[in-house]
């Protein structure tokens, strides 16, 4: 491997993705998607067990399910901008509602995926995120 590729592949391990889903299969084919691509990944099963969690501070994108029990993904996103966390989002859902959607990207959502997703959408996604302003949250 050349330095700027093992660099590269370094600053990726850098970056803290969270993956937050009520769903156990999607959280682990994600995370295992995410991590086959030199990124860092933390799995959660609930928004309020990622507010909790130490991994908050350090996290530099968050993929959230959009519907979960007790607080859905558009309302952690909500709560992190009112904290003045400004962490880029990806947002998966089974069922894509246009208000929902537009409510997400209107508070600065990177990308709003339906699920079944493919792969490489998700990891274009999450390069853009991670690209534009992406990093630890403030």
């Amino acid at each position: 491997m050349t330095g700027s590729l093992k660099d590269f592949s370094l600053q990726k391990k850098l970056f803290a993705v969270a993956i937050i889903d009520d769903d156990a299969s999607i959280r682990t084919s994600t995370s295992s998607l995410v991590r086959s691509h030199g990124y860092t990944a933390y799995t959660f099963a609930s928004a309020e067990a990622f507010l909790q969690s130490e991994r908050l501070r350090h996290t530099s994108c968050v993929i959230s399910d959009v519907r979960m029990p007790v607080m859905s993904g558009i309302d952690l996103q909500a709560h992190l901008l009112a904290q003045g966390h400004r962490v880029p989002f990806i947002f998966l859902t089974a069922f894509p509602e246009e208000g929902t959607m537009a409510r997400a990207m209107k508070a600065g959502a990177t990308c709003f995926l339906t699920k079944p997703f493919d792969g490489p959408s998700l990891i274009a996604c999450l390069t853009t995120a991670l690209g534009e302003g992406g990093g630890v949250g403030k």
